[in-house]
């Protein structure tokens, strides 16, 4: 059997812009003669709905969409499409909707599968939309047997997992209802499997244990593009009952792959390099989301630091530099080099470069609050002042030229609070938010790889907000070399303070005061811009924690 891999990015109730796309591949499928063209999870109306899923008026559309996508299956030619879409529940008690994979051929809808598994931890919420099936059963396509599954119903195979999440195993019944000696089994998986560094890698060993367990033939099609905070890497993948790779599809863009499933795979010892492949999601997801929510421009401040210096570069590779302005914003404490860097960096990127100096606005500032302020010392206050006068003067900015204000705040400042609400933290996209600050270092280098983007002398001053005479990051921080890698066992792990000093080597109270700061900052986090989910637990809604505690850490 031949079949096409089409990997689509859908935007989210794009109706009409999704159909028209899904008819669009179909084509291309028709053309390449397949048997069968597969796209992906929740392809009709775009991943993830949310809420929208509760709106009757949304699922109705959403099922009229089905029925123009099947009606183009009854041109001459066309091959079997299989194609994700949200259905309403068709029980009189349970959830309001259905998560499916619909067969259309000869202009028909002629076979439903209903998700079973509903993943309910970090960023997946299905449980509280969708009706889960009671079964799974096998189907034909041109007389030969194929097993259908939804995303995670693959992902429950207890012969890869230690631990499973669900006590049945759709895959399994599937594959128990297999009695024919037919070769090959096909299991086909339709997918929305969000991106994080080292998934791409764990995701093909999972479907290379599922093939070989089964002895079967794996097709995966996974979802490409970004929606809010989630960015879809594509990578869809074929294997062969060995668990080899047949075909593999293009990472982080749209492409069309025709496997044949009598082919022998390859040995296929890894993907592309992880850093190239973070860069490559922020791009996608810098770019769609500023343009799925009708935008074309990104305004970027530039401070002369390395964070928003590797914002822009890649606000630039997202949208063209003649779409991305850059505003130095110096106040009395900023030092020429870092107006002189930024400076630098616009022009190597091409990119608009504005310079309007804060130091009147903040002495004004000053002067009004002198009553209150009167006797105190300068401290905290006046710094994220400063900071909050760059907010107002992006955002005043972003309204009269409709450009989106990209934050360049990374995880390390996130997790620790060393940001300030309205200030810096004003914007609509935390680009690097879920980027820890060494990470920031490795990205931009690889934005040099070919010619210098990033100046030399950004990537080699010591950190500083500069909002104070001689300031430092390290003067509140521990080296960020310290700092990474106790927030990422902190964050990702929940790994706690003993455990942290013991592995890492540290002084455990040392551990404690940054694990306070996390707490503490909390409600900085939920206030913030929707940040691009890289790692495997992002700031946002996948980490769900309240703002008024007392956490003994």
């Amino acid at each position: 059997m031949k079949i096409a891999l089409a990997q689509i990015n859908p935007t989210v109730g794009d109706f009409s812009g999704n159909v028209a796309k899904i008819c669009w591949f179909i084509e291309r499928a028709t053309v390449e003669r397949a048997d069968l063209v597969v796209f992906p999870e929740l392809s009709i109306c775009g991943y993830w709905p949310a809420d929208f899923l509760e709106k009757d008026a949304f699922l109705a559309r959403a099922e009229k969409s089905l029925e123009e996508v099947a009606a183009f299956t009854a041109a001459p030619g066309c091959p079997v499409v299989l194609c994700g879409t949200a259905m309403a529940a068709d029980v009189a008690a349970g959830k309001h909707a259905r998560n499916v994979a619909t067969l259309l051929y000869g202009g028909q809808v002629r076979f439903v599968q209903q998700k079973m598994l509903l993943p309910y931890y970090d960023v997946f919420d299905e449980q509280r939309y969708f009706e889960p099936a009671s079964r799974q059963m096998l189907t034909t396509i041109a007389g030969a047997p194929i097993a259908i599954t939804i995303c995670e119903d693959a992902w429950n195979d207890k012969g890869f997992w230690p631990r499973q999440l669900y006590a049945v195993d759709p895959v399994a019944e599937l594959m128990a209802q297999w009695n024919t000696q037919a070769a090959p089994r096909v299991i086909v998986n339709l997918s929305a499997s969000p991106f994080w560094e080292g998934k791409q890698e764990m995701r093909r060993k999972m479907l290379a244990a599922l093939a070989t367990q089964h002895r079967a033939v794996v097709v995966m099609v996974n979802q490409v593009g970004g929606n809010d905070s989630l960015v879809f890497d594509g990578s869809s993948l074929a294997l062969d009952a060995e668990g080899q790779i047949i075909a593999r599809a293009a990472a982080f863009e749209e492409d069309l792959v025709v496997i044949d499933t009598a082919a022998r795979g390859v040995a296929v010892s890894g993907t592309e390099d992880d850093l190239a492949n973070l860069w490559k999601a922020l791009v996608l997801g810098t770019r769609d989301y500023v343009t799925k929510c009708g935008f074309r421009k990104a305004l970027v401040g530039l401070s002369g630091g390395i964070d928003s210096a590797l914002v822009a570069a890649i606000a630039v590779e997202a949208l063209g530099a003649e779409n991305v302005m850059g505003v130095g914003m110096p106040s009395e404490f900023s030092s020429a080099g870092s107006i002189e860097d930024a400076r630098q960096l616009a022009a190597n990127l091409g990119i608009r470069f504005e310079l309007l100096a804060i130091r009147e606005e903040f002495e004004q500032f000053a002067k009004t609050l002198d009553p209150l302020f009167a006797g105190t010392s300068f401290g905290l206050a006046e710094e994220n002042l400063q900071s909050r006068i760059r907010g107002d003067l992006l955002m005043a900015i972003s309204n009269k030229f409709g450009a989106l204000v990209l934050t360049t705040g990374n995880k390390s400042e996130m997790a620790t609070g060393y940001c300030t609400l309205y200030g810096d933290m004003v914007g609509a996209l935390a680009v690097i938010g879920d980027v820890y600050k060494t990470r920031v270092y490795a990205l931009a280098g690889y934005a040099n790889r070919e010619r210098e983007v990033i100046p030399a002398a950004t990537m080699t001053k010591a950190p500083s907000a500069e909002l104070r005479p001689g300031q430092k990051d390290t003067d509140s921080l521990p080296p960020y070399e310290v700092l990474d890698p106790i927030l990422q066992a902190y964050i990702e792990r929940y790994s706690g303070a003993e455990q942290i000093a013991a592995e890492q080597n540290v002084d455990v109270e040392m551990v404690r005061g940054i694990l306070r700061l996390v707490e503490r900052s909390e409600y900085k986090r939920q206030q913030a811009a929707p940040v691009l989910k890289v790692t495997q637990k992002s700031f946002g809604m996948g980490r769900r924690f309240p703002i008024a505690v007392q956490v003994q850490v």
